[in-house]
């Protein structure tokens, strides 16, 4: 049975860091698909960043971009999203999501049905 395992969150400053990792199993890892969404009050879910194992690129929402960093253990089958400057508009709840799948990051930060999501995470950015 697949599963994934988020954590890291929390409250910080602007111009603060957090980490987020979200931890997946039981996935066909050859082919995995792993990426960041977050929901921000009144709004719906979009991705923040995904990276797929068998592409090359990395998707990341023009607004974090030199911001956050995305990075995939496969060893560990652990994904990190590091989350830095920090502004009150990255304020919202994130989840990852995962899915064993030969596709393009991009496509899977966009419509493409997740099937797995990890549990929520709370991200506040205080001004």
């Amino acid at each position: 049975m697949s599963s994934l395992q988020a954590s890291g969150g929390g409250l910080v400053q602007t111009g603060g860091s957090l980490t987020l990792s979200c931890v997946a199993s039981g996935f066909a890892f050859e082919d995995l698909a792993i990426g960041w969404f977050r929901q921000a009050p009144g709004q719906e879910r979009e991705g923040i960043s995904c990276a797929a194992r068998r592409d090359s690129n990395i998707y990341y929402l023009d607004s974090v971009k030199g911001r956050f960093t995305i990075s995939v253990d496969y060893d560990k089958n652990t994904a990190y999203l590091e989350m830095n400057d920090l502004k009150p508009e990255d304020t919202g709840v994130d989840y990852c999501a995962a899915k064993g799948v030969i596709i393009r990051a991009a496509v899977f930060c966009g419509s493409y049905r997740k099937d797995y999501w990890g549990r929520e995470t709370q991200v506040t950015v205080s001004s």
